[in-house]
Parts: C-alpha cells; sequence; structure tokens
C-alpha cells in the first residue's frame, strides 16, 4: 500500500464518483511514496493508494500513461503524471 500522510482519524474508501487531493510531502516522504507505488505497479496490476482519512483500491491495465510537462517560464515547474485505465477483476462473472 502507498501511504500518504494524513492527520484524520477513521477511513473511507474510494470506489466510485469524483475524488482529489493534493498533498505536499518533503523530499523523504516523496521518495518513500514513489518507492511503494513502483513496488506496488511492479508486484501486480492492483494499486491501493491511502492516508488515515480515505484508499482507494485500483485494478489497472497496461499500458500505463506517463506525462511529463515542463513550464520554464519564470516560475519553472516540472509535472509529471501517471495514468492508470481500470480493469475488472478477472475473477467477476457477468451477464450481458
Amino acid at each position: 500500500m502507498a501511504d500518504l500522510p494524513d492527520a484524520n482519524d477513521g477511513t473511507r474508501t474510494v470506489t466510485d464518483g469524483y475524488f482529489e487531493r493534493e498533498v505536499r510531502l518533503s523530499r523523504e516522504s516523496t521518495a518513500a511514496f514513489l518507492r511503494d507505488l513502483a513496488d506496488q505497479i511492479e508486484s501486480e496490476p492492483r494499486l491501493t493508494i491511502s492516508t488515515d482519512e480515505w484508499k482507494i483500491p485500483f485494478e489497472f491495465d497496461e499500458p500505463i500513461e506517463v506525462e511529463v510537462e515542463f513550464v520554464g517560464e519564470t516560475h519553472r515547474q516540472l509535472e509529471l503524471e501517471l495514468e492508470f485505465e481500470w480493469s475488472p477483476p478477472e475473477d467477476e462473472l457477468g451477464v450481458s
């Protein structure tokens, strides 16, 4: 599980709707989060991103979209975005 620091109690599992959070971390916390995330991506097509307040379990397909954006004007900024497409669990049965 890739954990982000948070001070709230109680965990909400997010599986539908819209959810967005922005978290500011130290270099060390960011590196630890990215290592945990990389370990999950490498081990299986299943992620869980969480804090003490919420968690998002997510099964994904390949390929994973990686976007790199650089703005080199007065306020320089580098943005990295990973996009995972949902993949239903293989053991789910459905009727059409």
